[in-house]
Parts: structure tokens; C-alpha cells; sequence
């Protein structure tokens, strides 16, 4: 059994807590990281470190779990960077461009969208991430979202459903149509490459009843529920998550108290947080110049709150995790170690994933060494690229 030891980290953070400084980081000085068969298989002291066949010194620098991006939409062709700049200029966003991509998908190569969801996978795995869900979306025939999900299960195993992205040119005039064909053989066809459904539950997009209708369905197929709400916003969508048991409601931008109260009422009966998790996701707030949710009153009431990139090519056209913990920290009113849980354990938490974000033995050997001494230095030099080391699975990835 080949083994690998990661010692000379100056600070550790594991995620567990009730170790190292006690925090929910679990904070480890000095420590080391020993890896076997794609594990975690011991961590502790550096100085009680086994002995391993192959070793990486980190330099008395900072690592942490994997970045766990837990929504994103990789799957699809063209560009909307002129979108992006007239946005720039005062043009809201409305949603309505999803339909430029749609367009553009359809009429790409299986090999020019594997490009793309390969090309976007090695930009976010040399910026830590080692976990990300890949929607469909951009398709919107049966035949488009089943090959989107075929595409990305290629490369994640947390691939979603997301058909209900928005009603397509073809059947603008007949919605109830389009939801019976996304309920139908849209869901047959794509339902063996996902995990997960998704409705974008959304003034322009989907309404309630029809959110409903296909997240019932999805759930009868054995998927898992996610779901898009209050991005635009007020409406139904997170009250919606939280009855049907959803692992995470996105975006979260405009909440009511009713639906805070919601998000803090699906509490774990463990005490480990709320069992439908608040993704937010501030690159789209970022690209849209729209209002960035509120994480400290989710927080504050005790809801568990992950982040993520919402990497797409129209609103939140970014990979970047560390990016996204900089603006959480800047903009949502999180602190660096609320943001650092947020995409690393948060993510897991979303994606109902033990795992992953955590580092303990018995966890996936995902571990981002960073090119800094804390992991405050995510949000302290926003911008800069202070991933040195990733290793997924154990296998070294990517060295700056």
C-alpha cells in the first residue's frame, strides 16, 4: 500500500471540531496529513508523523480541505461577454440571456462541450476546488440535457438536472407543455447521469406549482432536490426547498423572515445545522451588480450556509472559489472563517456529502496547500493566486 505525508503544515484546518483549537475549523499547528488508498489515514502533530513511502513538505504554510463547489453550470458553448458589458453599463439582468447559451449549446459538438467542461474543471482544480456538481440546463431537449449530464458525469459525480431552467423559444407559448416534456422523457433520458434535480423557481423562469410538479417527479425517479430561489426576487422557492426536503436552496438574495425562519426550522435533529443548506453565491451578485444576500442573518439564525462559484457563462462567469470567500468576507458580512467553512464544509453539507471538506481519517484525501501561512489570506489578498499544492484523491494535481 503506497502511503503519502504531507508534514511541515504551519495550520491545519480540518473542519472537525472538538480538535486542535476547538473551533468548527479544528485549527491544527505544526501538522501533518498522512495519505493511503485515496484517504485521509491519520492526521495530527508533525512531529508524531508516520512514516511514508513519498513525502511533500508544505513549508510551514497553510492547508486546508478541497474547495466543495456545490452549483455550478459548465455545460455549454458560446459567449456572452457583450451581456456582461452592457450590464456594466446599467442594463439589468433579468435571466432572459440563459436563452443566447441555449442556442448556442444546441448547435455545439459533444467534443467542443467536453472541451469547455474539461477546460473549466483544471481552472477551478488549480484554484482548490476538488469537489464541483455540474448542472445541464443549456439544452432544453431531451436529447441536449441527456448528453449535458452524460458529458459532465464524465468528470463529477454530482451532476444535476436542471431541465427547468427556463422555458425554451419553442414552447413560449405553451409552458404546461414544457414542464409535461421535462417531467417526462426529458427525466427518463437524463435521470441515469444525475444526482440531482433542479428547478430555477423564478419570476420569467418557473412558477411554484411548476417547480413542484417536477421536483415531485425528480424525487420519484431517486434524485435528490436542489433548488434556485429568490435570486430576482421574493417568492416561494425557499419555503418550496424546505418542504420538499431540499439538501440546498441557491442564490437565497431576497428572504422574508418567513423564509429564514423556514431555512432555521429544517434544523438536524443532531444539532450539526440545518438539513436544507442556504448556497449563496456572490459571483452572481458580483457580475449582475444586484444586491448581495444577507449571510450574517442566515448565520445568525442558525441556518448552515455554504458558498459557491455559480460558474456560468452569463452571470457568474468565474471558477474561482477564493474569489468567493473574498467577496462573502467583503460583502456578505461573514468572517474569514465562516467563509472558509462555508465552501469547504458547507459545500459538502449541500451535496450531502460526509466525505469531502473535512479532513479526517476516513475522508477523501482532497487538500489545497496554500502559497500563505493562514487561511485568512484568502479574503486578506483577494486576487492573488495563493494555491501552491492540490492534491485530489491523494494524487498531487497542480504545483504553482
Amino acid at each position: 500500500m503506497s502511503s503519502l505525508l504531507v508534514d511541515n503544515i504551519g495550520e491545519l484546518v480540518t473542519n472537525v471540531p472538538g480538535t486542535g483549537d476547538g473551533s468548527p475549523l479544528g485549527l491544527r499547528r505544526d501538522a501533518a496529513v498522512l495519505v493511503e488508498e485515496e484517504r485521509v489515514a491519520w492526521v495530527g502533530p508533525a512531529r508524531y508523523a508516520p512514516a511514508a513511502d513519498r513525502r511533500i513538505d508544505a513549508g510551514g504554510a497553510a492547508a486546508l480541505p478541497g474547495f466543495v463547489d456545490s452549483h455550478a453550470h459548465l455545460v455549454f458553448a458560446g459567449d456572452r461577454a457583450a451581456e456582461f458589458a452592457a450590464r456594466m453599463a446599467g442594463q439589468p439582468y433579468t435571466g432572459g440571456g440563459i436563452r443566447t447559451t441555449v442556442g448556442a449549446t444546441r448547435a455545439a459538438s459533444d467534443d467542443t462541450l467536453r472541451t469547455t467542461v474539461r477546460r473549466l474543471v483544471g481552472e477551478a482544480m488549480r484554484q482548490g476546488t476538488t469537489t464541483i456538481e455540474i448542472k445541464s440546463g443549456y439544452g432544453l431537449t431531451v436529447a441536449d440535457e441527456a448528453r449535458s449530464l452524460r458529458i459532465a458525469a464524465e468528470v463529477s459525480d454530482e451532476t444535476t438536472f436542471l431541465g427547468a431552467h427556463v422555458v425554451p423559444t419553442e414552447y413560449a407559448d405553451r409552458p404546461d407543455d414544457y414542464v409535461g416534456l421535462v417531467c417526462g422523457p426529458m427525466l427518463a433520458a437524463a435521470a441515469p447521469y444525475a444526482r440531482w434535480v433542479d428547478v430555477f423557481c423564478e419570476r420569467g423562469a418557473f412558477d411554484a406549482d411548476h417547480a413542484r410538479a417536477i421536483l415531485t417527479v425528480g424525487q420519484a425517479a431517486g434524485l435528490g432536490v436542489r433548488l434556485h430561489a429568490n435570486q430576482l426576487g421574493p417568492g416561494p422557492g425557499v419555503r418550496l426547498g424546505v418542504e420538499l426536503g431540499a439538501a440546498s436552496v441557491d442564490h437565497c438574495t431576497h428572504l422574508d423572515d418567513a423564509d429564514v425562519a423556514a431555512l432555521a426550522g429544517s434544523a438536524a435533529a443532531d444539532g450539526s445545522g440545518t438539513t436544507t443548506v442556504a448556497t449563496l453565491l456572490p459571483g452572481a451578485e458580483f457580475s449582475t451588480r444586484s444586491p448581495y444576500p444577507d449571510a450574517r442573518r442566515l448565520l445568525d439564525a442558525g441556518v448552515t450556509v455554504a458558498l459557491a462559484t455559480d460558474c456560468n457563462p452569463g452571470s457568474s462567469y468565474t471558477s474561482s472559489m477564493p474569489f468567493c470567500v473574498a467577496l462573502a468576507v467583503r460583502e456578505m458580512r461573514m468572517t474569514p472563517a465562516e467563509a472558509v467553512w462555508a465552501a469547504t464544509a458547507g459545500g459538502a453539507r449541500a451535496l450531502r456529502r460526509t466525505d469531502v471538506g473535512v479532513l479526517r481519517p476516513g475522508a477523501r484525501a482532497d487538500l489545497t496547500v496554500l502559497d500563505a501561512p493562514s487561511y485568512l489570506h484568502l479574503a486578506y489578498r483577494p486576487g492573488v493566486p495563493l494555491i501552491r499544492q492540490v492534491l485530489h484523491n491523494g494524487v498531487p494535481q497542480c504545483r504553482s
